[in-house]
């Protein structure tokens, strides 16, 4: 009995401890549920800082009007507001065009609209952008040529542009078609004129009396030198202007070489007449002597037939042996006057031409080197003209020492002309 007790009492303590057992384990899952389980912590991720907005770039879309000096020309440039006012130094009024790259310094937008990105430009040359328009518009090979086109500010780069290198070129007008042919009608229309006077016309040919018919009289050196610079000065001035619409073009030394060309002519004139006087004043001269010897040679040789040999006394031979030698010395006069006569009639006597080159380059000796000097510094004078009008739109600026050299050559030419046979 006292087994079973303690077996009763040993089976309650079991139960109980396991009644304990499952409570605290009930426990432990119910605040296991509870908490939530640990969970790894993220790592702080670096906050991004706020991108800024990129400014759109602008760029040159369209072109409108005639792409040559002195006109208007509208230029359309996208985002150009958006430009504006990305920065206090993005000023559109001072943009100015680039053409071919290279830009037109001075040259701002007459008319400016940014909210719809219109610049409006009128194209001139100023003292800032000559050069610019000198290597642009020099040397042309046709009226009109291809070129790029931008804006952009003097000091920085051109915007991109839809004309740019590549891409589709603007036309560049050199020299506006219309006015072009009629400069080239008029210049033309000059040159065969000139031409007609040289050729048919003594306009540049030596003074003189006129030849036989079908000839024409010797060609002037001084005279022809000035029909030269006449011209390509002409033309020169024509086209110039008609580039670049400048009018004060002709410079000073130029002024001083025409007056070399005009002084050599001048001083041809002046030595050629004094000849022709001298000439005819000995002709005047020598004539009236030969018409009072041939009377005084009439009227001896009358008194010598009235006196008769057959009757005659000492003093009648003495006076005709006085008038025969009278009549030997007025023949023999005469025949000297005859020959002067003869000589400065043939050097009077209208000479023909022989030719351009050759009437410009001798005189009545032969081949002149004074001639040939004179003749060759203006051709290359005139040269350098033709190529400094051509590259530089400019009339070229001679030095004093060439334009010496030029008037030493004159002067020598002047010199030699004065014991020149006319």
């Amino acid at each position: 009995m006292q087994t079973l007790t303690r077996l009763v009492q040993t089976l309650l303590l079991a139960g109980l401890l396991m009644f304990a057992f499952n409570s605290v384990r009930a426990q432990g899952a119910t605040a296991a549920q509870a908490a939530p389980s640990p969970t790894a912590t993220p790592a702080a991720q670096p906050t991004a800082s706020p991108t800024p907005t990129p400014v759109q770039e602008p760029k040159v879309i369209e072109v409108i009007g005639n792409l040559q000096l002195d006109d208007l020309v509208e230029v359309r440039v996208e985002n150009l507001d958006k430009w504006n006012e990305a920065s206090e130094a993005n000023e559109p009024s001072k943009l100015v065009p680039y053409i071919n790259g290279r830009a037109i310094r001075g040259n701002y937008p007459e008319e400016l609209h940014v909210a719809s990105g219109r610049l409006i430009y009128h194209l001139e040359i100023t003292p800032d952008n000559k050069k610019v328009w000198t290597d642009l518009l020099g040397a042309p090979k046709s009226m009109r040529e291809p070129a790029t086109l931008s804006v952009g500010l003097e000091d920085g780069s051109a915007f991109k542009s839809v004309h740019g290198r590549g891409e589709q070129p603007v036309t560049l007008t050199v020299i506006s078609p219309v006015y072009g042919l009629v400069a080239l009608a008029v210049i033309l229309s000059t040159l065969i004129f000139m031409l007609w006077l040289v050729t048919r016309t003594n306009i540049i040919r030596e003074r003189g009396p006129a030849p036989a018919a079908g000839k024409r009289r010797p060609y002037n050196l001084g005279r022809a030198q000035m029909a030269f610079w006449f011209f390509l000065i002409y033309a020169s001035y024509l086209s110039i202007w008609l580039i670049t619409d400048a009018l004060d073009t002709i410079t000073t030394s130029l002024l001083a070489l025409m007056g070399i060309s005009a002084g050599t002519a001048l001083g041809e004139v002046l030595i050629d007449t004094g000849k022709d006087t001298t000439k005819a004043n000995q002709l005047q001269d020598l004539t009236a002597e030969k018409q009072a010897l041939e009377e005084g040679i009439t009227q001896t040789q009358s008194d010598l037939n009235a006196i008769d040999p057959t009757t005659a006394t000492a003093t009648d031979q003495s006076n005709r042996e006085l008038l025969n030698r009278q009549l030997t010395d007025s023949r023999t006069r005469l025949n000297q006057i005859d020959q002067q006569l003869r000589t400065l009639n043939s050097q009077q006597s209208a000479t023909e031409s022989a030719g351009f080159l050759r009437d410009l380059l001798s005189d009545s000796t032969g081949y002149s080197f004074h001639r040939f000097q004179i003749f060759a510094w203006t051709i290359v004078l005139g040269i350098i003209f033709v190529s400094s009008v051509y590259n530089n739109l400019t009339m070229p600026e001679f030095s004093t020492t060439l334009l010496g050299l030029m008037g030493l050559s004159a002067g020598t030419y002047i010199g030699f002309k004065f014991p020149e046979q006319k």
